[in-house]
C-alpha cells in the first residue's frame, strides 16, 4: 500500500495511518552518525563551556560557529553545487535539534546564520548570488544576518521605514534607516535588509555586505534576559550603497521573503527546542537521585515524579510532531521536484504548504520548553535560582522562543487563519465535515459499547472527536463572523489551542503506534504511557477552551447544543489512571537517569 502524503492542515479532517509518519526511530545510520557527531561536538565546545556564553564571550559564540562550518555543520541544508551538504529537511532538522540544547546564544546565532541569513539566498537568489555568497556562509568563512525589524515594525513586519533610493545612473540603491535585536550582527559579514523603495506596498529584499566605509554603523550590543553570548544590536544605515545586482529577488518581494523565511524558521525553532528540554530533563533527574531530603531521594516523591513525567511528555510530543512534519515536508519538496520544479522553488513550495503545522508547532514546543526549564528550576529548589547551576540560565534562555519568528500569540491565529484560507481555496474540505459534525449534534447519539481491546483503540477514536470539536467551534465561528473572524482575536487563540492540542497529541500516537507494531508494545510500556498521558492533558485543555470559545460567541439553545456537543466528544469510556501513568514515566527516566526516548 503506497504512502499517503496528506496536504499541511488536512490532519485535521483525514485519517493518518501510522505507517505513513516518520518518527526519530526512522533515522537512517547516515542521519544516526550525524546526530551523533553533532552531540560530540555540543558536548565538547559548548555543553563543557556554558559558563563562558553567560558571561557575554561573543568572542567565544563566533570561535564555536567557525568550528561548526570547518565540521560541515553550517552547510547542511545547502545544496552541493554551491559548497553545501545538500542533506533532505529532515537532516537539516536533526542537526538543528542536536546543536541547540546546551546553549541559547550558540542555538541564536546557529539559527539566525543558516536560517534567515543564508536561505533566502539559496531560495530566492540568481545564480550568480548563489554562487558569489553562499559558499562562504555554508563555510563560516562569512556569516549572516538578518535586518527586518525595526523600532516601529516588529509583528507588523511589512510596516517598515527603512527606505531604498535608486540612484541617478541606475546602478546601486542606497538604503536608510534602523534596524533593531539583529542577531549576529557583532560578527556577520553581510545581512539580509529590508528596504521600501519609494512608495511601494510592500517591501524589497537587498544582499548587503558589512563594510564600515559604506554608511553602516552598529549600537552596543543589547542588555539581554537570556542569550547573553548571542550578539544582539541595532544597525544604522545611512545612505549605505547597494548595488542593483544585490536585489533579492524581484521588487516588492521582500514581504514574501520575509514570511516564507518565517515558515521555515518556525519548525526549525520547535526543532531547536527540543534538545535542550532533553538536558534539562537529564540535569534535573540527575539532580533528583542525588538530593536527599527526609532520608530519601526527592525522586522518590511524587510531587518530583509528576514533574519530571510531565517533563518527558512534552519532549516526547514534541519530538513526534516536529520530525512528523519534517518529513511531511521533505516528501512534499521530492513531489515538487519530480514534476519538475527547481530546488528552491519545490523547497519554497513544500514548506509553504506546512505553514500551519509550522506555526502549531512554534507555539507547543517553545511553550514546552519554557515550562520543562521552569520545572527543572523548581525541582533544583534553591540551586536552582543559583547562576552556579545551568538551570537558571536554561529557563532564562528558553524564554526568547515564545517571541522568536512571530511571537506565540501571532502565530495562533496564523495557524486557524491559514486554515480557514485554505477552506475557502479548497484545499482542505472544513466545510463538508464542519456540516457533518453539525448535523450530529441534532441527532441521538449511539450508546453502543465500542470494542476498545486494540492498542490505542479509545485514544484514536478520542482524537476523532477532538478534531469534531474544533469544526464545530471553527465551523460556527465562522459562519457567524465570516471575515470578520479575525477580528476576534480570543477566540482565534481558543480554537488555535484546540488545533495544537490535537496535532501533537495525534503525532504522539501515531509515532508510538508505529514503533509497538515494529517492536512489539513491551519495548514501548514507557512510550505508551507518555502519549496517553499527553492525550488525557490535550483534552483537558480543548475542554477549556471549548468552553472559552463557545460561550464567546454563541447564545440560549445554539450554546446549549454546542456545550452538550464538546462535552460529547471530549468524554473517555474509560478514563485513565493519570497517577499511575505519571508514575510509571518517572521511574523509567529515574533509572535511566536521563531522557532515553530519542
Amino acid at each position: 500500500m503506497s504512502k499517503e502524503i496528506l496536504r499541511g492542515g488536512q490532519f485535521l479532517v483525514k485519517e493518518t495511518n501510522c505507517e505513513d509518519i516518520f518518527t526519530l526511530e526512522d533515522l537512517s545510520e547516515e542521519q544516526k552518525m550525524m546526530r551523533d557527531s553533532t552531540k560530540e561536538f555540543v558536548d565538547r565546545e559548548l555543553w563543557a563551556h556554558w559558563e563562558r556564553f553567560e558571561k557575554k564571550d561573543y568572542a567565544y559564540t563566533e570561535e564555536c560557529m567557525r568550528k561548526a562550518g570547518e565540521l560541515g555543520l553550517l552547510g547542511v541544508a545547502v545544496p552541493e553545487a554551491y559548497g553545501g551538504m545538500g542533506m533532505g529537511f529532515v537532516s537539516t532538522m536533526l542537526v538543528c535539534d542536536y546543536i541547540s540544547g546546551a546553549t541559547g546564544s550558540f542555538s541564536t546565532a546557529f539559527g539566525a546564520h543558516t536560517g534567515i541569513g543564508t536561505m533566502p539566498i539559496t531560495l530566492y537568489g540568481t545564480e550568480e548570488q548563489k554562487q558569489k555568497y553562499v559558499p562562504k556562509l555554508a563555510s563560516g568563512e562569512w556569516f549572516g544576518a538578518y535586518c527586518l525589524t525595526e523600532p516601529g515594525a516588529g509583528s507588523d513586519a511589512n510596516s517598515g521605514k527603512t527606505k531604498a533610493v535608486l540612484s541617478e545612473d541606475g546602478k546601486h540603491y542606497s538604503i536608510t534607516g534602523q534596524k533593531m535585536w539583529i542577531s549576529n550582527a557583532g560578527f556577520c559579514s553581510m545581512f539580509i535588509v529590508f528596504a521600501r523603495i519609494e512608495d511601494d506596498k510592500n517591501i524589497t529584499g537587498f544582499i548587503v555586505e558589512n563594510k564600515s566605509d559604506n554608511g553602516i554603523s552598529f549600537g552596543d550590543e543589547e542588555k539581554k534576559l537570556g542569550i547573553h553570548s548571542s550578539s544582539t544590536r541595532q544597525v544604522f544605515f545611512s545612505d549605505t550603497k547597494v548595488p542593483v545586482e544585490n536585489m533579492l529577488s524581484e521588487r516588492g518581494n521582500g514581504f514574501k521573503i520575509a514570511m516564507n523565511a518565517l515558515n521555515v524558521g518556525r519548525i526549525k525553532l520547535a526543532a531547536a527546542c527540543l534538545d535542550a528540554q532533553r538536558r534539562v530533563i537529564k540535569e534535573a533527574v540527575v539532580y533528583a537521585n542525588e538530593r536527599i531530603q527526609f532520608k530519601t531521594p526527592i525522586i522518590n516523591f511524587g510531587a518530583i515524579k509528576a514533574k519530571i513525567a510531565n517533563m518527558a511528555t512534552n519532549a516526547y510530543a514534541g519530538e513526534s510532531a516536529s520530525y512528523r512534519a519534517a518529513k511531511n515536508i521533505e516528501d512534499r519538496i521530492a513531489i515538487r521536484e519530480a514534476e519538475g520544479n527547481t530546488h528552491q522553488e519545490a523547497e519554497l513550495k513544500g514548506v509553504e504548504e506546512y505553514a500551519i503545522e509550522c506555526s502549531i508547532l512554534k507555539v507547543a514546543v517553545s511553550e514546552h520548553v519554557q515550562n520543562t526549564t521552569d520545572e527543572g528550576v523548581q525541582i533544583f529548589g534553591g540551586m536552582g535560582f543559583s547562576a552556579d547551576a545551568p538551570m537558571e540560565k536554561a529557563w532564562r534562555d528558553a524564554r526568547i522562543a515564545r517571541i522568536y519568528e512571530g511571537t506565540n500569540e501571532i502565530n495562533r491565529m496564523l495557524a486557524v487563519g491559514m486554515l480557514v484560507k485554505k477552506a475557502m481555496k479548497g484545499h482542505v474540505d472544513l466545510l463538508g465535515p464542519a456540516t457533518a459534525v453539525g448535523e450530529e449534534l441534532m441527532g441521538i447519539p449511539s450508546f453502543d459499547t465500542p470494542d476498545f481491546s486494540e492498542l490505542f483503540a479509545e485514544e484514536k477514536d478520542l482524537i476523532k472527536r477532538l478534531k469534531k470539536v474544533f469544526l464545530m467551534v471553527a465551523g460556527s465561528a465562522v459562519q457567524k463572523y465570516g471575515p470578520e473572524l479575525e477580528k476576534h482575536q480570543q477566540l482565534m487563540l481558543a480554537a488555535s489551542d484546540i488545533l495544537i492540542e490535537v496535532y501533537m497529541a495525534e503525532s504522539t500516537i501515531l509515532r508510538t503506534e508505529k514503533n509497538a507494531k515494529r517492536s512489539g508494545e513491551d519495548s514501548q510500556k514507557t512510550q505508551i504511557a507518555m502519549s496517553k498521558l499527553y492525550l488525557y492533558n490535550a483534552t483537558e485543555t480543548i475542554i477549556q477552551k471549548g468552553k472559552e470559545a463557545i460561550i464567546s460567541f454563541a447564545e440560549g439553545d445554539e450554546q446549549r447544543m454546542m456545550l452538550m456537543g464538546l462535552k460529547r466528544f471530549t468524554k473517555y469510556t474509560n478514563n485513565p489512571n493519570v497517577v499511575a501513568l505519571r508514575t510509571e514515566i518517572a521511574a523509567k527516566v529515574a533509572a535511566d537517569n536521563a531522557y532515553t526516548f530519542d
